[in-house]
């Protein structure tokens, strides 16, 4: 039987064994929807990153070498185990993030099973090139695994995203050494539980917590670590850059996205609606591929503001334990201040509050938690900064267009290239400004409708490298081109 108690004191993952902090140092881990202190995590630094990665490259040699059917035995038995515990591990992730419970339960556990799943399924189906070169040599390409790698995750979707890294890398033989972020390390520690439970090797998987500065930067600093995949903010994306660049090591950055949502008149405008609504707000609008710039053409601009404004109102702010919430706390107190600080930059730069726009405190246990109303900003241009820069948060601005070409001129305008979503009954124009805009993923009349095969990411300040299906396994291993003579 799995443990899912919570300790009062979380523990590292390293090789094999749940282990306090070398230092005896923890930080505060706060419930978002509560404002209190319930557990505490290791604030760990540059000796336990060692012990890691020496865990990782003892169990290397034996791990790499191991068949791709026996590795897909151990992760998927991670994935089953997961589903098993589905309810559990959804729990601890609304009480840590402060999502609905519901949603959890929903995307978030079963989308972190799919990817072990997935992955440790993909191996055995990953295959190589050969080139004949007529009657002279044949050529063929090796995948080989990189060694020990380093994987970093983000707080606004902390399991499905922290699989979505380390299912992968060991699927493809690697060793990894993982931090899942800070503000919310509680799926991660208990999946180190899952991970022993289902037989993975000791120092194959190592998960170390703690701070950016006090882990991920020596996580990224380290000479044994040959990869960095990481998912974040453009800012630390830059930083972690700046230091493995030099260094030579495979990068995958997944950064930030202010992400335009195109709509045009002769859409399907119920289900366009209801979709928007979600592409908006879900996850409090913190999830990195959220429509946070709405663009409407001008004809249906007074239709859709109505409507839409409509079904914002209706969305009950509350406690993420309680089945009618539809938008839980922010993750943090610093998140919350940041989020009220750009509502009122948009205030100052001229922008009309249509909808939301404050705090909300409920009653009872949440009274002291992190919430903000569902907000809907009108009346600002493409080059101000709540245009410009990610807020990450509830806040959604409506903008109108006339033509394709204002529509695509709004949509690229910015630094961000990550996602897009086109709403057309024009099949013609739908593959036309899909070309266009600049952004690595488009949803054409949907949103977030996902295959594990496809690229994942995005271009200009959203990232470099792509991950899922095959990009992933590519990224994970190195490519060795073998000639033989004939």
């Amino acid at each position: 039987m799995i443990d899912f108690a919570v300790p009062s004191h979380l523990e590292n993952y390293i090789g094999g064994y749940l282990i306090g902090p070398l230092s005896g140092k923890f930080i505060d881990n706060v419930n978002p929807a509560t404002g209190e202190v319930y557990c505490q995590i290791p604030d760990s630094g540059e000796k336990d990153v060692e012990l890691a990665v020496g865990a990782a490259k003892k169990a290397f040699p034996k791990w790499s070498a191991t068949p791709a059917e026996e590795r897909f035995l151990v992760l998927n038995r991670i994935a089953t185990l997961i589903d098993e515990h589905r309810d559990a591990l959804a729990e601890a992730e609304s009480t840590d993030n402060g999502k609905p419970l519901w949603l959890s339960k929903r995307v978030d556990i079963p989308r972190a099973s799919a990817n072990f799943r997935f992955f440790a399924t993909g191996i055995m189906h990953f295959s190589a090139d050969s080139h004949t070169m007529e009657q002279t040599a044949i050529n063929y390409t090796l995948r080989q695994p990189i060694g020990v790698v380093g994987c970093i995750s983000p707080w606004n979707l902390p399991l499905y995203l922290f699989t979505w890294k380390i299912a992968p890398a060991l699927a493809a033989g690697n060793c990894v050494v993982a931090k899942p972020s800070e503000v919310t390390p509680l799926t991660a520690f208990l999946l180190a539980r899952i991970c022993k439970e289902a037989g993975l090797p000791e120092g194959v998987l190592n998960i170390v917590h703690g701070t950016g500065p006090g882990v991920g930067e020596h996580i990224v600093k380290h000479p044994a670590i040959k990869a960095i995949s990481f998912t974040g903010s453009t800012r630390a994306g830059e930083r972690i850059a700046s230091i493995a660049a030099p260094m030579f090591k495979k990068l995958s950055l997944e950064l930030g996205g202010k992400n335009p949502n195109i709509i045009f008149a002769d859409c399907d405008f119920g289900k366009m609606l209801k979709t928007t609504v979600q592409s908006s707000f879900a996850n409090q609008g913190q999830i990195c591929l959220c429509g946070s710039r709405i663009l409407v053409e001008e004809s249906i601009y007074e239709k859709f503001k109505t409507a839409f404004l409509e079904e914002v109102k209706k969305l009950k702010v509350g406690d993420p334990m309680e089945a009618d919430s539809k938008q839980g706390a922010v993750v943090s107190k610093v998140h919350f201040d940041k989020v009220m600080g750009c509502i009122e930059t948009a205030k100052e730069e001229g922008g009309s509050t249509l909808a939301g726009g404050k705090a909300v405190k409920p009653e009872g246990r949440c009274a002291g938690g992190y919430f903000i109303e569902p907000t809907v900003i009108e009346g600002l241009g493409p080059h101000c900064r709540t245009n410009l820069e990610e807020i990450f948060g509830p806040v959604v601005t409506l903008q109108k267009f006339s033509t394709e070409e204002e529509a695509l001129a709004l949509a690229n305008a910015g630094h961000y290239g990550l996602s897009a979503t086109i709403w057309t009954s024009d099949v013609s124009r739908a593959n036309r400004v899909a070309m266009q805009v600049e952004a690595g993923i488009i949803w054409v009349n949907c949103w977030l409708l996902r295959d594990l095969r496809t690229p994942f990411g995005g271009i200009k300040n959203s990232g470099v490298g792509r991950e899922g299906g095959w990009e992933a396994l590519r990224f994970f291993t190195e490519a060795k081109n073998v000639c033989v003579q004939l």
